[in-house]
């Protein structure tokens, strides 16, 4: 599973406006207009965020703070196409182009959105979020725009370090020397680079919710999931 957190920015909304996709701090991508809505940007950051993931099979969860973006493309939107684009009150549907863009996007995909608070701490949603507004920043002032690495070989996950929401299985190394004598203080609890050591494997199984928050301290960490669970462990 891919986690990335979607946001979008527009000083004055409308005005200099951004938008950014966030998965890490090598891997995100941001850009914006002289003038926009924040919805527009919320949209926008979605959009990219699957055309840049478009080649990957793997599901990804989307962490958004707009509920208006997630009620449109997770509710609303197979109404709208019913009614020929046109909302219950017989209206047109707001940011049209960008809608028939995303349906065309998620068309296919595996995908889940998640609502977080906005401007409440949480690390992913915080990170996008100042970079969208740091695009926006930038038209307003004339400056240059971060536009960031987008998606490039340092985003795509390891073979060995996907962790799905699930069954983990992780290498367990036997104790073949126990009670031969003590243990310094400063040594691993498993060695993986010992080539003789007789191995088992450990399974765990985990909530969504907990492998997203897995995820996350891990990310933070600078380790992989399963590098972070034998820490624990």
């Amino acid at each position: 599973m891919i986690i990335a957190a979607a946001d979008g920015s527009a000083l004055g909304n409308p005005g200099p406006a951004g938008w950014s996709w966030y998965v890490d701090d090598g891997c995100w991508a941001a850009g914006g207009w002289p003038h926009g809505t924040n919805n527009q940007g919320e949209l926008t950051a979605v959009l990219e965020l699957f055309r840049a993931t478009a080649h990957l099979d793997e599901e990804l969860l989307v962490q958004c703070d707009s509920q208006y973006v997630i009620n449109a493309l997770t509710k609303w939107m197979p109404n709208w196409k019913r009614k020929g684009w046109r909302k219950a009150d017989g209206s047109p549907v707001l940011n049209l182009e960008l809608m028939q863009s995303l349906d065309e996007a998620l068309r296919g995909r595996r995908y889940r959105f998640e609502w977080v608070r906005g401007h409440a701490g949480h690390p992913m949603n915080e990170a996008a979020d100042e970079r969208a507004r740091a695009v926006a920043i930038a038209y307003q002032r004339g400056g240059d725009i971060p536009t960031g690495p987008g998606w490039t070989g340092a985003c795509e996950p390891a073979v060995d370090a996907i962790v799905s929401p699930g069954t983990i299985d992780l290498p367990d190394a036997a104790d073949a020397d126990a009670g031969a004598g003590e243990v310094p203080a400063d040594a691993a609890l498993f060695d993986f680079d010992d080539p003789t050591a007789d191995w088992t494997t450990l399974s765990l199984e985990l909530t969504t919710e907990e492998h997203t928050r897995l995820v996350e301290r891990a990310r933070a960490a600078g380790v992989s999931p399963e590098e972070f669970l034998r820490g624990l462990i």
